[in-house]
């Protein structure tokens, strides 16, 4: 509005500007609220009727047809101003309660559980989202501490639903079941009622115990956890046999069986999803997870996790196409 003034009053009534100070109340309706649009219009209005008596205007009707615009506009622009203001907090408080429920689905994982130092990253591929299909959890329970990395077939409302059935029904089979084969068993029949076959989740499931130097694995369709051995080795210890992925078991197959890793001091089990291993460069190459175990070194697991993470991100270019879930397992000296 300023620069429209000093133009129409360097260039004359001739120039025909004066309109053009209508721009104010229309910009302010689009970023500001009703309050600001009205009193932008109101100077505006201040403008156009000073600039008209000055360049002569009411003479004609050029300049009530100037006035007339930017009444006109402001009032349009505080109607916008008024709609938009309600669709905010109308967004705002569908964001709240859909944050509740990611911190009830996803809930924040023990820092520290026995002798483990625990991270966990998430990124979701739905935008302003911070779950999806992926699913995560430790719970230190009297067999030891559990842990479950999964990934549910498919993607929205649907997956989310989905993720929270395997979730409580595995919060609740980790302080009742004695061994993970009797857990992994009840998850299946847990997904198998709900699901029908129509859908499955691919899950692997970790026992650790604080008196042995070893962990329990049980794999049910899912990769194979990344182990980081203390001088800085790396295995994908494979399950014996591979079983089909929870949900599935109507199909008919052999159960999921559990088998036993080494597990010392100072090494490390990273879980993840496929959204971390098929994330995809310009070129169409998959991330190479093995070769970039080395950023886990940082002290701190969490902070190690990130790093990790981050150059998931990179890699992959732009926003991801998968959702990708990574829980790093530590095991702290002494």
């Amino acid at each position: 509005m300023a620069v429209v003034t000093v133009a129409d009053v360097i260039g004359g009534p001739g120039v025909g500007l004066l309109p053009l100070v209508s721009l104010g109340p229309a910009f302010s309706g689009l970023i500001g609220t009703w309050r600001r649009t009205a009193v932008t219009g109101a100077v505006a209005l201040l403008l156009c009727l000073g600039l008209g008596v000055y360049n002569g205007l009411f003479d004609t009707r050029r300049g009530y047809t100037a006035l007339a615009s930017v009444a006109g506009v402001t009032g349009a622009g505080i109607a916008a101003a008024v709609m938009r203001g309600r669709r905010e907090a109308e967004l705002a408080s569908v964001r709240s309660v859909a944050e509740v429920a990611q911190r009830v689905l996803l809930r924040p994982v023990p820092r520290s559980a026995g002798p483990l130092r625990v991270a966990v990253s998430y990124t979701s591929a739905a935008a302003e989202a911070r779950i999806g299909g992926d699913l995560y959890e430790v719970v230190a329970s009297p067999y030891g501490v559990r842990v479950i990395v999964g990934d549910v077939q498919g993607k929205g409302l649907g997956a989310v639903e989905t993720a929270a059935l395997v979730l409580g029904s595995f919060r609740e089979g980790a302080h009742e079941e004695p061994d993970l084969a009797a857990l992994a068993a009840r998850l299946e029949r847990s997904v198998a009622r709900e699901l029908n076959g129509e859908k499955f989740v691919t899950a692997v499931l970790a026992e650790i115990r604080a008196d042995e130097e070893r962990l329990v694995l049980v794999d049910c369709g899912h990769p194979p956890p990344m182990l980081v051995r203390g001088d800085g080795t790396v295995e994908f210890p494979p399950p014996p046999a591979y079983a089909l992925p929870l949900g599935l078991g109507v199909h008919g197959g052999e159960p999921p069986l559990p088998y036993e890793v080494r597990f010392a001091p100072g090494e490390q089990l990273l879980l993840y999803t496929d959204g971390v291993t098929e994330a995809r460069d310009a070129a169409g190459t998959f991330y190479p997870l093995e070769d970039r175990a080395g950023l886990l070194k940082d002290p701190d697991a969490q902070t190690a996790l990130e790093a990790l993470r981050e150059d998931v991100v990179r890699h992959a270019s732009g926003p991801p196409h998968d959702d990708a879930a990574m829980l790093l397992l530590r095991y702290q000296r002494g």
